[in-house]
């Protein structure tokens, strides 16, 4: 009966021309309580992950591909966390925003150049470049949500480059 309703009163027109994206959205909303909680739960995973991943570089033989692994991880969780505040489509066109597009490729790239050095390359020094890489593409990319603090850091850099 609902479907008929739908049909007649001209809702099922407007429902086919809804993209895919657009019909997971619609039916993947949550109440503000749950997506504060899924907030909080994905960031609280994504700092203990890089909290073991540094305690995880004290471990002979296996520390250094442990600390990439968690530390990796924990990156991918904090970014995660905040597709529970804004929900997924707004948070990747936030990053793909051009504001922040350059910022978002660098971070992924250097995820997944960490994660390649360290299991499929095996050279853990070029894996630790990585990550170092990754702690400041992360950096860069957050900052971007805070309003001119990267042209003040630009502004700061090239004065104390001269």
């Amino acid at each position: 009966m609902d479907k008929l309703q739908s049909v007649l009163s001209g809702e099922e027109a407007r429902r086919d021309d809804r993209t895919v994206l657009e019909t997971v959205n619609e039916a993947s909303t949550l109440g503000w309580g749950t997506r504060v909680k899924g907030f909080i739960a994905c960031f609280v995973v994504g700092g203990v992950c890089t909290l073991l991943g540094v305690c995880a570089l004290f471990i002979p033989k296996v520390g250094i591909t442990l600390f990439i692994v968690f530390y990796t991880f924990g990156n991918i969780c904090t970014i995660g966390s905040t597709m529970f505040l804004m929900g997924p489509m707004r948070q990747l066109k936030k990053m793909c925003d051009k504001t922040r597009a350059l910022a978002t490729a660098l971070m992924i790239t250097c995820l997944v150049l960490t994660l390649c050095a360290a299991f499929w390359w095996k050279n853990f020094g070029l894996a630790l470049l990585f990550v170092i890489l990754q702690i400041l593409s992360f950096a860069w990319y957050s900052l971007s949500y805070i309003p001119f603090v990267r042209e003040a850091i630009l502004k700061l850099v090239a004065v104390c480059m001269k």
